[in-house]
């Protein structure tokens, strides 16, 4: 059993998750030792949690057009770490799903991350994942977050989040697509590439 495998397991019995437990719901993420690039989200959608896959949705789809890598790339754990804000589907709310728990990325992503050595990039998405990161470095909006991308290069590339709902933010923010997007794809490609 690896450092690793300790670590999910002590999540997986954790007090704090006892009701997802309950559900026979384990924590949703993807780590390696040798993964390259971070991909911090929200919380798994109720799809990705049933599935036991992450970013199994249509958000999924467009986070990885966005970042211009294919399936067998995103979902091996060598080259990319997957650790949503909260590793468990937190349940729907008036507007779409609950926010994760506050203090839970806080205190397993530091336990996670101490055994990723080769995390080359740390990629940002949505505000949440923005907020636990980036902290008072961050704009006052996401999207001049967003915007001002560049500023928390190399380490960090915040994005919005890629759900179906941000339809209209996209449309009234063509810069994004058109001009931080490339430079997410040539990113992520640099890294997985050498």
């Amino acid at each position: 059993m690896t450092k690793l495998d300790e670590i999910y397991s002590l999540i997986d019995q954790a007090e704090e998750n006892k009701t997802y437990r309950e559900k026979g719901w384990h924590p949703l993420y993807q780590v390696s030792e040798k993964s390259r690039i971070l991909l911090v989200g929200q919380a798994p959608g109720i799809k990705a949690q049933e599935s036991m896959i992450c970013w199994h949705d249509q958000s999924g789809i467009r986070l990885r057009n966005w970042m211009g890598v294919r399936d067998e790339e995103f979902y091996n754990p060598d080259l990319f770490a997957i650790l949503p804000a909260d590793f468990y589907y937190p349940g729907k709310g008036k507007s779409g799903d609950l926010p994760p728990r506050k203090g839970f990325a806080q205190k397993w992503h530091p336990l996670i991350l101490q055994e990723c050595t080769n995390i080359q990039l740390t990629i940002l998405v949505g505000s949440y994942a923005v907020d636990v990161y980036l902290k008072d470095r961050k704009e006052k909006t996401l999207t001049e977050t967003v915007r001002h991308y560049r500023q928390y290069l190399p380490d960090y590339f915040p994005l919005v989040h890629p759900s179906g709902r941000n339809g209209i933010w996209l449309r009234k923010n063509p810069w994004f697509e058109e001009e931080v997007v490339p430079v997410l794809q040539e990113s992520v490609r640099k890294i997985l590439e050498h």
